[in-house]
């Protein structure tokens, strides 16, 4: 709970000033993605250098990325996270403005 107010607390501070800004969610998510393959590649490529050679290498390098990319992309991923909240956010507020002005008609 306290991850998420942080997160919605967090995005409302660049997008604030700016209302026609959209939120950088390509670009985190982008960000996110090479991360974790960066880290998955570096990973496995280390386990083989290791000594660990094929498949057996590759899989426990994955699995290893897992719990890695977690600690290493903490910043990146609530970054990411906070991207998706504003425009989930604007997306139900134009969906709102939208059925407003459909009972504002009608009535």
């Amino acid at each position: 709970m306290a991850d998420q107010s942080r997160a919605s607390g967090a995005a409302a501070a660049p997008v604030g000033g700016t209302p026609g800004a959209e939120p950088k969610v390509a670009q985190w998510l982008l960000l996110f993605t090479l991360g974790r393959l960066a880290i998955a590649a570096a990973l496995i490529g280390l386990l083989w250098a290791l000594g660990l050679p094929g498949t057996p290498g590759f899989l426990f390098g994955v699995l290893l990325a897992m719990p890695v990319s977690y600690l290493v992309l903490g910043r990146v991923r609530e970054r990411l996270t906070s991207a998706l909240v504003v425009r989930a956010e604007r997306k139900e507020a134009l969906r709102t403005r939208l059925r407003g002005s459909d009972t504002d008609d009608a009535g």
